[in-house]
This record gives structure tokens, C-alpha cells and sequence, in this order.
């Protein structure tokens, strides 16, 4: 897959992240209702690291190769460690 294809994947995938909290926060306003808006909240809050998540994987597909696999490591372990830190 060429370069470009893996970037715009990653884009498609945050402007459709971005109309996602949109919509949220504009049915958030509809209902009215703290409870309505905190059970939604609770589905982005699970659906936020999901997007990073393959946003990130998407990056990393298109960089194998050409980064050394230590530097993949790393980053592995720095998403792991940005999840672990949202669980707390």
C-alpha cells in the first residue's frame, strides 16, 4: 500500500472521529438530561482510545521497515502505556 493511502486512511479515520464527538455533543444537547449525556460520554470515552488505537496501527503499518524494530518497540510500549493510564 503506498505511503499516501496509509495517510489518508489515518485522517478518514479522525475526520470520522471528529464527527463522531460532534454528533455526541449534539445529542447530548437534544436530550438535556446529565444522565443521557453521561452514558454517552461513557461511549466515547471507550471509543476514543479505539480510534487512537487504530490510528496508531495504521501509522506504525506504514512506517515498518523503515524504522529500526527498537524504535517500534517503543512506541509500542508508549501506547500501552498512554492505555493503561486512561484505565485509572
Amino acid at each position: 500500500m503506498p505511503e499516501s493511502r496509509f495517510v489518508w486512511a489515518m485522517a478518514l479515520m479522525r475526520v470520522f472521529a471528529g464527527c463522531l464527538e460532534v454528533t455526541a455533543a449534539l445529542f447530548m444537547l437534544r436530550l438535556g438530561r446529565v444522565e443521557s449525556a453521561f452514558r454517552i460520554n461513557a461511549w466515547l470515552g471507550i471509543i476514543g482510545p479505539t480510534i487512537f488505537l487504530v490510528v496508531g496501527s495504521l501509522g506504525l503499518a506504514g512506517m515498518v521497515g523503515r524504522i529500526p524494530p527498537l524504535k517500534v518497540a517503543l512506541l509500542l510500549g508508549a501506547v500501552i502505556f498512554i492505555l493503561a493510564s486512561t484505565q485509572f
